[in-house]
């Protein structure tokens, strides 16, 4: 976790940076950054995640990025992280360089309705890259299930990586 932490806080959009371990809503562990910007313009998910593609081993990159206005501090005064207040990552769609764009198609609502629910967000644009989502191998082999139980296709596994959005999987 030290490692993400210090190649996180190496970002130039990047003042400060924590990364814990969290369980999913499947019960799984993700890694969950928490980063303060080093200036109004904080980077987004995709520039992080591409930022941190170069440095380490894709199972060291966060599934999820949080940002904050300050690290919560504990209240002793020893100026250590108080872990316990950082937020639960929830619901919402992580802040990316592709703009939402709804479903089209009765495919693209359903795929769309798979990776909210496997992913537990409240809203996935078609162009939304899977792992920019948070998404990974166990996320992936969970929603190529779902997609095999409503559409009756079986699609292999790494095809979700090579067409990681919601448009292309309809396709």
């Amino acid at each position: 976790v030290s490692e993400v932490e210090k190649a996180l806080a190496n970002h130039p959009g990047v003042k400060e940076a924590i990364v814990t371990s969290r369980q999913d809503p499947s019960g799984d562990a993700q890694l969950v950054a928490y980063f303060v910007p080093s200036s109004h313009l904080a980077p987004t998910v995709s520039g992080l995640r591409n930022f941190l593609q170069g440095k380490l081993p894709d199972y060291m990159i966060p599934s999820a990025f949080i940002k904050l206005d300050a690290i919560p501090l504990t209240s002793t005064g020893s100026g250590k992280v108080d872990r316990r207040a950082l937020p639960d990552p929830g619901k919402g769609r992580p802040d990316l360089d592709t703009p939402y764009v709804a479903p089209r198609t009765p495919v693209e609502e359903e795929v769309a309705k798979i990776w909210t629910k496997i992913l537990a967000l409240n809203l996935v644009g078609i162009h939304d890259n899977f792992l920019e989502l948070g998404g990974h191998s166990l996320a992936a082999t969970r929603v190529v299930s779902h997609v095999l139980k409503t559409f009756q296709v079986e699609i292999p596994l790494r095809s979700l990586f090579e067409a990681p959005t919601v448009a292309e999987m309809a396709a």
